[in-house]
């Protein structure tokens, strides 16, 4: 089997759908600049705070600047947040009270909100716990929103609608942004008061807006993924109005202090430099997906999403079917990884997962799934997922490596 020849084909035929994610690029990066400019960044932005956190300049325009990014009146970028789930979970606590619901509407949520919600573990403070009621709304069976059903989902005590615009661990379609828009619109007419928050991890920078451009109230992310941008260490943030902004934030700190609490620990120059070269780095990991989703095609493997098919996040799973590919293909990516190429992946438990799950995570930033990636849990269908990617070419020299590991279907 000749992988780089696979590659060289795979490489010229996606050359049309490489420039237009260049051009996608370019539009992005000029909205960040933009803000820039607006803001006036500065290096005096880059002195970080002690102790409290009080009065720290950056952080509060870096606040300001990720928010007009965003299309959203407010934003809480914070080093404190330990992850995206920890960032959807301050959302959740901060919005919703004993007696309300919360309704997924794009069927199961990723695996670790299950212990938030309280539908996995006990005693451990799950909105259930906490009288908060939960309720599913199923795709169909080929995978997509119940757009019928939807229509008259929304009850009298669904505070808060959740929308995980990335497909996670299940084998669907991520949400555009006008699929965003769409689900919106028809909770809104059913109850305009209803909370429209999203789940944006892995999908920020995909698209030239984001969910509160088209009428989400709430978002949140994590910063060691795309807007992270690939070199900051740690944390997440939360956009939207305003009030939802401030709850959220009273919940990763305390009530009273809210956003203005919360040292960056000399961190700021690293988060203007991430959020400003998030938009290439998107683009990038875009292209490894293309280009991992057409060679694997070609071998007779079922992708999600199709070679030519457009991103909607920084996702591309590869169905192998036995537990054996897909130890081997995470063998093949660690071992082609900058950091701890010497390491074979192994099965193992990880806090928050059901599954035991496999991971090629060789990356500088513990966690890093905007850098290159690949995991997957070990149950039937046995799925990869690869996710980000500093650059293409790096995505490239470590596929013929999973390409030589797996063979064809």
């Amino acid at each position: 089997m000749n992988s780089d020849k696979q590659l060289q084909e795979a490489e010229k035929a996606l050359v049309p759908i490489f420039y237009g994610i260049d051009s996608a690029v370019k539009q992005n990066l000029k909205k960040v600049l933009d803000s820039f400019r607006r803001h006036r960044v500065g290096v005096h932005h880059f002195a970080g705070v002690s102790g409290y956190g009080h009065d720290d300049l950056g952080r509060e325009t870096l606040d300001q600047v990720f928010a007009e990014v965003m299309g959203a009146e407010a934003a809480a970028v914070r080093v404190q947040l330990v992850s995206g789930t920890h960032a959807i979970a301050c959302c959740l606590f901060g919005v919703l009270r004993p007696g309300d619901e919360m309704l997924a509407v794009v069927g199961a949520p990723y695996d670790t909100l299950e212990e938030v919600i309280g539908l996995r573990g006990q005693n451990q403070g799950s909105l259930r716990e906490f009288g908060i009621g939960y309720r599913e709304l199923p795709l169909t069976p080929s995978g997509t929103v119940d757009w019928h059903n939807l229509g008259q989902a929304v009850g009298d005590n669904t505070r808060l609608v959740l929308i995980q615009r990335s497909c996670g661990y299940s084998w669907r379609s991520s949400l555009s942004i006008a699929d965003i828009e769409k689900i919106v619109q028809v909770v809104k007419q059913q109850n305009p008061d209803t909370i429209c928050f999203v789940d944006n991890c892995y999908g920020e920078f995909i698209e030239n807006r984001e969910p509160p451009a088209v009428g989400a109230d709430l978002i949140a992310g994590s910063l060691i993924k795309n807007p992270g941008g690939t070199i900051v260490t740690a944390g997440g943030y939360i956009a939207g109005r305003a009030d939802l902004v401030e709850a959220a934030a009273c919940r990763l700190t305390a009530p009273g202090i809210g956003s203005s609490g919360g040292a960056t620990f000399e961190q700021n120059r690293l988060l203007f430099q991430g959020l400003f070269l998030a938009p290439q780095m998107v683009g990038e990991a875009m292209k490894g997906n293309h280009l991992t989703a057409y060679v694997f095609h070609q071998l007779g493997y079922p992708v999600n999403p199709l070679p030519m098919a457009p991103r909607r996040d920084v996702i591309q799973a590869i169905q192998l079917g036995s537990p054996e590919k897909l130890i081997a293909f995470c063998g093949a990516i660690q071992q082609h990884s900058p950091i701890g190429s010497y390491l074979s992946p192994v099965p193992a438990e990880m806090p928050g997962y059901e599954s035991q799950l496999v991971m090629a995570g060789g990356t500088f930033i513990d966690g890093s799934t905007s850098e290159f990636s690949a995991d997957g849990p070990l149950r039937k269908p046995y799925i990869a997922f690869c996710q980000g990617g500093t650059h293409w070419t790096h995505v490239a020299i470590a596929l013929e490596a999973a390409i030589e590991a797996v063979g064809p279907a």
